[in-house]
Order: C-alpha cells, then sequence, then structure tokens
C-alpha cells in the first residue's frame, strides 16, 4: 500500500511563495508517477503539475511560468514550488501517485494553500 504525506503550505500574500512536499513510502518510488491536485469545496479536483517517474513535467495552463514540480528519487519525495501566487490558487492541494505496475491511484489527505489578496 502506497502512503502519502503531504507537508507544506498555510498561508501567502498576492506574489508570495510556499513549497508543498510529499513523502512516498509502501513501495519502489521508481514505479510511481506523481503529480499535484488541487480541489475546492463543491469542485472536482484539478491536476496542476504531474511529472513522471523519468522526470518529464506537465502543468495546468494557468500555472505554467509559477509552479515547479520536481522528485527525488534518493528522499522518495515530490515537491511543488509555487511562486507568484494569485488569490485563485487558494484550494487544498492533494499529492497523487500512479502505481504502474499495480495500476492503482492512492492519494494524499491534502494541505491547505491560501492566498490571500
Amino acid at each position: 500500500q502506497v502512503q502519502l504525506v503531504e507537508s507544506g503550505g498555510g498561508l501567502a500574500q498576492t506574489g508570495g511563495s510556499l513549497r508543498l512536499s510529499c513523502a512516498a513510502s509502501g513501495t519502489n518510488f521508481n514505479d510511481l508517477d506523481m503529480a499535484w491536485y488541487r480541489q475546492n469545496q463543491g469542485q472536482q479536483r484539478q491536476l496542476v503539475a504531474s511529472i513522471t517517474r523519468s522526470g518529464a513535467p506537465r502543468y495546468l495552463d494557468s500555472v505554467k511560468g509559477r509552479f515547479t514540480i520536481s522528485r527525488d528519487g534518493a528522499k522518495n519525495t515530490v515537491d511543488l514550488e509555487m511562486s507568484n501566487l494569485k488569490p485563485g490558487d487558494t484550494d487544498v492541494y492533494f499529492c497523487n501517485a500512479y502505481h504502474i505496475g499495480w495500476r492503482t491511484m492512492h492519494w494524499g489527505r491534502g494541505t491547505q494553500v491560501t492566498v490571500a489578496s
């Protein structure tokens, strides 16, 4: 079973920065494609950024140039560096992992990001 534990998040001012980190355990990290999603109350979860096992990143158009996703195979972590934050980035952010062998998707509990205007 894959466990994902998020850290980081909190309150930032418009134009500020925050860093989210997600630690994965329970399997070989190299078997996981990783991603960050976000969700507002009552809304569908939205894919913010993803990174494959080989390190190829993809981003939601609205965060391109502001957010950077990275993974560290030595630490089994995936980070989301967020800069030039906007009030519209306010959401609960969830770490996500897809296990390529088991074909299963796993979620962290989420961490709140609030951007004050």
